[in-house]
């Protein structure tokens, strides 16, 4: 929940040292804002617990996340890598200056167009996740006589604790070379034999939102089984390994997140034993975080309107966006907390449903939150959206997307502007 330290004097909640109150008014609702620091905070927790163990180590941001001119800025300020998963995501992180060099992209269905933008931008590495995409980037690298560095995405068996949709590391799943079948032992001896790739390492994700260490540390000795195995198969040792992401964070109190400081730790710690007992040479250590990167430091404003109060049934206050900018809840049945930004003082003296505007029965953004008593005109603020809300934003219903400000040391910037009416129609065609 939200500390007294970011309440001022008049009971708003602050964002970044800027009232979130005033943010609405200015920018109107709803409205994305991200405070700054904390993600600037976060990344440099995770570059602080790397440092300690004394391995190489890349941070990639998962762009996923939420992908903007303004976040890749931030990240090239903090100096770290980031991943992509689209032309359009590549697109926009070069369009902000991000350096090629320091890009990763992944995705199990890239085109041809993509490769070859991926291929004339010379972006740090391609992670290969199947073998139509292998043979699609060995003819780009012939027609443009170019080389690229590469990894190979694998599927190691093994299901993190999270939502079913969210699980990508066990056998039956979209993603990568199944290890089982021998298809990754099948992709490596095919990228090996062609000296356009640079194999530099291997890659798994075993899901998001996962709360414990113990998938990690599975990961690590499945990783080393197999790069054991394919030192002595094919002579090959990965300069990398690339243990994904999905570090979880805390929605609600229910959830019962650690820091990225403890998940590094394990993971060093199984690391330097599995070098050891293996007899290989410590690889360059990579992961992927993003929700846990920029999902702490969002914040959803509102614009509380209408409320349905029925006789011995839970009331709905209703807000001024919903499932449009938050898919969420109707798609995970991802659970938040919210507190009314222009009344945290008050007490909370009310249980509601926090419902959406769009014309679906599903669209309830909190099933049962604790208020204190509103009306029409206060400000909803609903924690820990910054990952995974604008990024997966919708126009349903035909709303125009939020706009996204970043705040601050009190200060505060458009870094997204709302869509209007007129953008929403500006790609249709009269058809008479």
């Amino acid at each position: 929940m939200i500390s007294s330290e970011l309440t001022n004097k008049n009971g708003h909640l602050m964002i970044g040292g800027v009232d979130s109150v005033d943010l609405a008014s200015k920018y109107q609702t709803p409205l994305v804002v991200y405070d700054v620091e904390e993600i600037r905070n976060q990344v440099r927790l995770f570059k602080n617990s790397f440092e300690k163990s004394g391995l190489n180590y890349q941070i990639s941001y998962a762009s996923k996340a939420f992908a903007a001119v303004g976040i890749y800025q931030v990240l090239n300020q903090e100096d770290v890598h980031t991943d992509v998963v689209s032309g359009g995501e590549l697109f926009t992180a070069l369009k902000a200056g991000f350096p090629a060099d320091k890009i990763s992209f992944h995705g199990n269905n890239k085109s041809q167009e993509e490769l070859e933008m991926a291929v004339d931008n010379h972006v740090g590495v391609i992670i290969l996740d199947n073998f139509y995409e292998i043979g699609l980037l060995e003819e780009i690298l012939e027609t443009k006589d170019a080389k690229t560095n590469v990894m190979l995405r694998l599927t190691p068996g093994i299901s993190a604790h999270t939502h079913k949709y969210d699980q990508t590391g066990q056998v039956d799943s979209k993603f990568g070379f199944d290890v089982g079948s021998g298809q990754a032992s099948e992709a490596l001896q095919r990228v090996l034999s062609n000296k356009r790739m640079n194999l530099i390492g291997i890659h798994a994700h075993i899901g998001s939102q996962i709360f414990g260490v113990e998938g990690f540390v599975m990961l690590v000795k499945k990783m080393f089984e197999i790069a054991e195995d394919w030192k002595n198969k094919f002579s090959y040792v990965p300069q990398v390994i690339n243990l994904g992401g999905g570090f979880g964070i805390s929605y609600n109190d229910q959830d019962e997140a650690i820091g990225p400081d403890v998940f590094i730790q394990k993971i060093v710690e199984t690391v330097k034993q599995q070098a050891k007992a293996k007899d290989l040479a410590l690889p360059e250590i990579w992961i992927e975080p993003g929700r846990s990167i920029v999902g702490p430091a969002g914040y959803s404003l509102y614009t509380i309107g209408s409320r349905k109060d029925v006789p011995d049934l839970t009331s709905y206050v209703n807000v001024d966006g919903g499932m449009g900018d938050n898919i969420r809840p109707a798609l995970y049945q991802a659970k938040y907390e919210a507190v009314v930004a222009n009344k945290m003082d008050e007490k909370l003296t009310e249980d509601v449903h926090i419902a959406g505007k769009y014309c679906e029965s599903g669209d309830i953004l909190i099933d049962h939150q604790k208020l204190p008593d509103t009306k029409a005109g206060d400000i909803l603020a609903i924690l820990d959206t910054g990952a995974y809300g604008y990024s997966m934003a919708s126009n349903y219903n035909r709303n125009p997307r939020p706009a996204v400000v970043f705040a601050e040391d009190g200060h505060d910037k458009l870094v997204v502007e709302r869509e209007s009416y007129e953008d929403l129609v500006k790609l249709d065609r009269n058809y008479i």
